[in-house]
This record gives C-alpha cells, sequence and structure tokens, in this order.
C-alpha cells in the first residue's frame, strides 16, 4: 500500500492556521489536489476535517481524532480512527493499493516518518498562519519530479 501525503505549502513554510482555515484559495490547486485523490482514501485530523465543512466527495475520508465523542451522520464516507497506525492498518485490511494524508499540522510530521511518497505544491507566495509543514529531510527524500502552474510548483519526491 503506498502512503502518500499530499499538501500546499507557501514559501515561508505556512500550511494553515490553528483554526483549520487555510490561509489562501487557488481553485488551480484544489484542482490538482482533487484530481490526484479522487477515488482513493484521505486521512486527516480532526481539525482538517472539521474545516472543510463536510466530506470530501469519491473519496473515504478516515479522520483521526482522540475525542471519541467525535461521530459524524454520514458514515459511508466518513470512519472516525484513533491513531494513524490504526488508519494504516484499516487501508491495508481493506486491501487499498494507494491512500492519501492531507493534514494537518499535527499529522503530517508523524506521517513524515512512514510515508512513501510527498507530493507538495510550493505555493509562489508567503502566507498568514501558525501550523508550519515540517520539514523535508533531503536525506530521506529524492525528487522524482515537479510542475510549474501559475500560482505553484508541484514536487513529487520518493523516499530513498
Amino acid at each position: 500500500m503506498l502512503k502518500i501525503i499530499i499538501a500546499a505549502v507557501a514559501q515561508n513554510g505556512v500550511i494553515g492556521r490553528s483554526t483549520g482555515e487555510m490561509p489562501w484559495h487557488s481553485k488551480e490547486e484544489f484542482q490538482h489536489f482533487k484530481n490526484t485523490t479522487l477515488g482513493f482514501p484521505v486521512i486527516m485530523g480532526r481539525k482538517t476535517f472539521e474545516s472543510l465543512g463536510g466530506p470530501l466527495k469519491g473519496r473515504l475520508n478516515i479522520v483521526l481524532t482522540r475525542e471519541m465523542k467525535f461521530t459524524n451522520h454520514n458514515e459511508e464516507q466518513i470512519k472516525v480512527l484513533s491513531s494513524l497506525d490504526e488508519a494504516y492498518d484499516f487501508c491495508e485490511e481493506n486491501k487499498f493499493g494507494k491512500i492519501f494524508i492531507i493534514g494537518g499540522g499535527q499529522i503530517f510530521p508523524e506521517a513524515l516518518k512512514s510515508a512513501d511518497e510527498l507530493i507538495i505544491s510550493f505555493m509562489k507566495f508567503n502566507a498568514e498562519g501558525d501550523v508550519y509543514f515540517p520539514e523535508i529531510n533531503q536525506k530521506d527524500w529524492k525528487e522524482k519530479s515537479r510542475e510549474d502552474r501559475s500560482e505553484f510548483e508541484i514536487v513529487y519526491y520518493i523516499r530513498v
């Protein structure tokens, strides 16, 4: 099972705000995200899920939280689990070939230790926020390819 982190990162490392909001709106980047993740499970923290305003359509939304009171009405599209390892086990058991870890600030550092690939949209601007993407250690990752877009550059990494 391929574990892939997908994220959009401003030039100053910002990925969001602790309130759960995205500090920018890029239609082109959202389209890239949608096209890449559609049809595959997406794993995210509770704050990231709540910031979406509902489940991402066409994908199983796996929400990680320690708050066992957290529930959602649309059980078909949403699976609530308590840890990244539990999410990985669930996805292995269900024979998903590829999964995407989509955030946020507490999930990315942990997922970086076990991910197989990274797809990072490096935005061409700084952003205001207080949630940052962890440092990508160049000893662990090798750049596979990159694509230049008007507002961002997508860099694909594979684990060394």
